[in-house]
């Protein structure tokens, strides 16, 4: 016979809320000591290494086996480095390299910087197979387009970061990559068999699995093959029998953001997450703009009271509690084992030294006859096309060539346009290359193939100007100009590897720990 009392706490133990500011508010330190199980940071919650360690330790304080999670992929989304920009490459880069033990030692390096501040389950890797390359929210988060390149690379980038007792997330399952809406914003559509899933987009998931990942976390996503009514997050199909019991997976199982059109919009916050919980889910990602209390209470009222209407089993409920307990239990063990020290300094404080060096490897160039060879002679002008974002990425993260080349090369000038800023020109190609007359010009964009008036503008600034560099910072699917400059991702890293090689910088390898 249940204790009904106990009720409130089993529903906030599955609970990874998200909040505001830079130190734990009163409120989530009074939840953890009735029960809350983990919580979720986002660039809003971090300033520095040493200020996310003071957080933690904050959490810890109240309960020392929370979860504190963090949606950090080392790549263009990140929220440890949000304010300068991550000093790895991003996962495309490390599968255009194709070498998984630097995979592996880049993770490993991250887990031990997560782990230092506190970090203990980290929403990452991206083990989607971006086949589509309109795709318009994953891209260069995944390491490929090869299901077997993606599984090899996801198996490594797990075993790294978890080294240091910080758990890995295989997501978004079943697959994200085939599709071309945003899951954010709608539901996408997977219209594979199953047995083309089969072969594509499980294959880095299985891969995820045996490598020992320790949580996997579910995609808005419909997809008809398994179940044709609800998306992954709420399909009892999906999540217990395939994730479950097919591929034998016995790990803690997260949402994506339950706040997401994907299941808000039909099921609303509450319904999405009793449904969730239901299907198979132990954990429930809150973030976006519900980072408060009253959305917390919202969500483990409305679990509670789905138990007492029976539409919620306890047993359910319970069976997820201790999957959370135990995740707990694995980072607070597995960190102690590994001597992490909470609050230790990061490698460096500029960032990582291998992510920088990884970022190097994975610079591509296409030159064609005839064309200038780098490095350039002289000082650049750089123009930066710049497309929306996908809300994945973090508006306050910097990205580009002008400003590292500006450090190599003092002179260098820069300028920033967007599709409305080019509307408003008379003359687009004529304003872009008033400002390079005389000097070299180089051309900055992000997926120039999903974006008509970034290619168009180009073809026009490369019809006056064929000399000019053009550097891709997305997936280089139209390699255009005389010289292009692939960096498979605008990371920090990624900017200041392009900046090095057009400048000519000579840079040290960096001394093996």
């Amino acid at each position: 016979m249940s204790k009904h009392g106990e009720l409130p706490e089993l529903a906030a133990a599955v609970l990874q809320p998200g909040f505001v500011g830079t130190s734990a508010p009163d409120w989530v330190r009074r939840w953890l000591g009735a029960g809350l199980g983990g919580v979720a940071l986002f660039a809003r919650n971090v300033e520095s290494p040493a200020q996310v360690a003071a957080l933690t330790a904050q959490l810890r304080a109240e309960r020392p086996d929370v979860i504190v999670a963090i949606d950090e992929e080392a790549g263009d989304v990140t929220r440890f480095e949000s304010r300068l920009g991550s000093s790895r490459p991003g996962n495309l880069a490390l599968g255009a390299i194709d070498d998984p033990e630097l995979t592996e030692a880049v993770a490993r390096d991250l887990g031990r910087d997560l782990a230092a501040a506190g970090i203990t389950l980290d929403y990452a890797p991206d083990a989607d197979v971006n086949n589509n390359p309109d795709n318009p929210v994953i891209g260069v988060r995944a390491f490929g387009a090869e299901p077997l390149l993606v599984a090899r690379h996801t198996a490594a980038f797990t075993r790294g970061i978890q080294a240091y007792g910080v758990a890995a997330c295989a997501k978004h399952f079943p697959g994200h990559g085939d599709t071309a809406v945003d899951s954010h914003h709608d539901v996408p559509l997977i219209s594979q068999s199953a047995t083309e899933l089969a072969a594509i987009e499980l294959i880095p998931f299985q891969a995820a699995i045996a490598a020992g990942t320790r949580v996997v976390m579910t995609g808005h996503l419909l997809v008809p093959a398994y179940d044709a009514t609800l998306p992954a997050t709420l399909s009892p199909r999906i999540i217990t029998k395939l994730l479950r019991e097919e591929l034998g997976f016995d790990g803690l199982i997260v949402t994506d953001g339950i706040e997401m059109q994907g299941v808000r919009r039909r099921f609303g916050l509450e319904g999405a997450t009793v449904r969730a919980l239901a299907a198979g889910v132990d954990a429930i990602c809150v973030g976006g703009d519900h980072a408060d209390e009253e959305t917390a209470i919202r969500l483990r009222d409305a679990i509670v009271a789905a138990v007492l209407a029976g539409e919620l089993s306890e047993e359910r409920l319970r069976d997820a509690v201790a999957r959370v307990r135990a995740l707990g239990d694995w980072t607070t063990r597995t960190q102690r084992e590994a001597g992490v020290v909470h609050g230790a300094r990061p490698t460096s404080e500029l960032g990582s030294d291998i992510g920088f060096a990884a970022a190097r490897r994975a610079i591509r160039v296409t030159r064609a006859e005839g064309a200038p060879a780098l490095p350039i002679a002289g000082v650049p002008h750089v123009v930066e096309f710049s497309p929306e974002r996908n809300i994945a990425i973090g508006s306050e993260t910097p990205w580009g060539i002008g400003a590292p080349l500006a450090g190599l090369l003092p002179g260098t000038t820069s300028a920033r346009f967007d599709a409305d800023d080019l509307a408003a020109l008379g003359d687009p190609a004529g304003a872009l290359l008033a400002g390079a007359a005389g000097r070299p010009l180089v051309l900055v964009v992000r997926d120039a193939h999903r974006h008509r008036w970034i290619a168009d503008t180009l073809d026009r600034v490369l019809a006056a100007r064929p000399d000019a560099i053009v550097v891709e910072m997305g997936i280089p699917i139209r390699v255009v100009g005389g010289v292009h400059v692939a960096t498979f991702g605008a990371t920090r890293a990624c900017g200041q590897a392009a900046a090095e090689l057009i400048a000519g910088a000579v840079v040290p390898e960096p001394v093996p720990a």
